[in-house]
């Protein structure tokens, strides 16, 4: 199971959050494969599956609130395995931010990185405890908050 990347997208198709994994994209290549994708997974209404073959891989995608959580895999990967992982994915960032949201995500961007990089090394997960994501960004707090 190997994850490509991560998309935090708004309603309006404004990408909040990026993280990509494996081959070196240029920043247009990015920017292409986001549009086409946001599109795509925006354009779907509830009564389709939230899985998309594109190209050569497959993005599985899930809405809450005004986010869209998108995540690229190889075609081999269990859909079902990472729609589980984007709803631990929002449950810790949840707990993290009590009540996450799009202006949490967005003020707030380093953390949020730093929760998936806690989750996710090199395209594989690696860590799906939410005390065990949460404890390095929680000490991280305390040790800024006496600087």
């Amino acid at each position: 199971m190997r994850i490509r990347f991560i998309l935090m997208v708004n309603k309006q198709g404004q990408t909040r959050l990026a993280q990509y994994y494996g081959k070196n994209l240029t920043i247009q290549e990015k920017a292409a494969t986001e549009g086409e994708i946001i599109r795509k997974c925006l354009a779907r209404t509830e009564n389709q599956c939230s899985f998309i073959e594109y190209r050569d891989f497959k993005c599985v995608y899930r809405r809450y609130a005004s986010l869209f959580f998108i995540v690229g895999v190889d075609g081999q990967t269990n859909e079902l395995g990472i729609l589980e992982f984007i709803h631990n994915l929002v449950e810790t960032l949840d707990k993290y931010f009590e009540n996450v949201c799009e202006l949490d995500i967005m003020f707030n961007l380093e953390k949020a990185h730093f929760i998936l990089d806690e989750m996710i090394c090199n395209g594989h997960i690696i860590e799906t405890n939410k005390a065990n994501i949460l404890r390095p960004t929680k000490l991280m707090d305390k040790y800024q908050a006496k600087k």
